[in-house]
């Protein structure tokens, strides 16, 4: 369907459409909150950490641009975005339910790769079928009420543990031994990821192309071979503001992952002062990660109902570069308190940083990208994400001990300063031109 031809949908509609988003973020939430800490419990040092994330980035890097455009060349009797979110689904609520309960690291180090497969697959037709069925004035709006899913989901999944020991489950742990309130989270986590899934797929109508029987034609027996000859002139042809979007992504995204690898670390260490799995408070400071995170997430879903006016109002520069400096400076105050409670005020900053992360490039693709295209497009935009994250995961362990002084809160400071860094670059993007371009080529 033609951009100019797309109707208004009613809230419902794109409720429906988003839904779906909650359960892949309850998946990642879980990770987030509980990785390090269930790593730890296998034996693995904190300066290791790092390295066994890797999943994440390498997944996301190979998983979400070939997805975007297979899915682009790709018409079925489900649509064309539903197959793929759904499989991606099954299949991530499978590795949900094992991981806490297999007795090995490397088992659940495969287990991870198999879960961030499986929710990269998922995610990112999520992305594109906004980009597909919403018209460029809702897309603001669109783009937020993901962020507002992404922000539910992931606070379900921070508190759960959390919940867990309200309601009497066990956290007690021999410093080996997950306890009770991680796995039960993770079961739990299961039957979200499938039920929020099934839902947008039952309830959600794919447009069709507007000349299926020439489309079909045109890409029978060929969506896998045109798949990187797809990709490479994607990236050739990249509109300016998505190639200077690049430059502040390779910031933030080197710093993000500090925060999971190390938050939950950062407030047993230095808050409930048990810096080992064996030490006392380990597993309650390690469940207040959860607690932050759930604060961070709390603060972006308020801020996704104003963030879709603001941007209509100053632009999403410069939205998305005060987002990142408030963000920038929640990680910095960390160092200032080793009170519980500062800590989570310092993480609702960290929250308006996070609203800007994952709401704002994304308006961005959707508004400069060829129609035609949008899915690759946004699957180059999560693959920009994933190549910082691999550096960050390939280096840290090499200066953690040395620079960062073996401590996890240095490392939430760095990714405050690289925060600040990708503020100053935000203020570089110009999104005027390439929205015009891609105005005209939707034609």
């Amino acid at each position: 369907m033609n951009t100019k031809q797309k109707p208004t949908l009613e809230f419902w509609q794109v409720w429906n459409m988003c839904f779906g988003f909650f359960g892949i973020q309850y998946g990642f939430g879980l990770q987030q909150a509980n990785l390090s800490p269930i790593f730890s419990y296998h034996g693995a040092a904190e300066h290791e950490l790092p390295i066994l994330w890797l999943a994440g980035p390498v997944t996301g890097l190979l998983i979400q641009p070939l997805i975007g455009a297979i899915s682009d060349r790709t018409w079925t009797s489900f649509g064309r975005r539903k197959p793929f979110f759904l499989w991606g689904a099954l299949i991530g609520s499978v590795a949900v339910m094992f991981m806490p309960y297999v007795p090995e690291l490397w088992m659940v180090v495969g287990l991870f790769w198999i879960l961030d497969a499986a929710m990269n697959t998922a995610m990112e037709p999520y992305r594109a079928m906004v980009g597909d069925m919403v018209n460029r004035e809702q897309r603001p709006f669109a783009f937020a009420l993901q962020t507002f899913m992404i922000s539910g989901g992931q606070i379900l999944a921070s508190l759960m543990p959390v919940v867990m020991i309200a309601f009497g489950v066990s956290a007690v742990t021999d410093g080996t031994q997950i306890p009770d309130i991680v796995k039960y989270s993770f079961v739990v986590g299961v039957i979200v990821i499938m039920t929020t899934a099934i839902w947008s797929f039952i309830k959600v109508k794919e447009y069709p192309p507007e000349d299926i029987v020439a489309f079909k034609a045109e890409n029978k027996g060929k969506v896998l071979s045109n798949v990187l000859s797809d990709l490479w002139s994607a990236m050739r042809d990249m509109p300016k503001s998505l190639r200077t979007l690049w430059w502040v992504k390779l910031a933030t995204w080197f710093g993000l992952p500090l925060m999971w690898q190390y938050l939950s670390l950062s407030i047993a260490h230095h808050v409930y002062n048990a810096p080992t799995p064996d030490a006392p408070g380990f597993a309650e400071g390690t469940a207040q990660g959860g607690t932050a995170f759930a604060v961070m997430h709390i603060t972006t879903l308020v801020m996704s109902f104003f963030i879709a006016k603001t941007i209509h109002r100053f632009g999403d520069s410069k939205v998305y570069a005060l987002c990142l400096l408030v963000g920038g400076i929640g990680f910095l105050s960390m160092q200032l308190t080793t009170d519980l409670y500062l800590t989570l005020a310092c993480m609702a900053l960290v929250g308006v940083g996070w609203a800007g992360v994952i709401t704002v490039p994304f308006i961005i693709c959707a508004n400069v990208a060829p129609m035609l295209r949008i899915g690759v497009y946004m699957g180059l935009l999560n693959a920009m994400i994933c190549l910082p994250q691999i550096l960050e995961m390939v280096s840290i362990g090499y200066i953690y001990e040395s620079v960062l002084g073996g401590d996890p809160r240095n490392a939430l400071a760095l990714c405050g300063v690289l925060f600040i860094i990708g503020a100053g670059l935000a203020l570089r993007i110009n999104t005027a031109e390439d929205t015009k371009l891609s105005q005209s080529q939707d034609f």
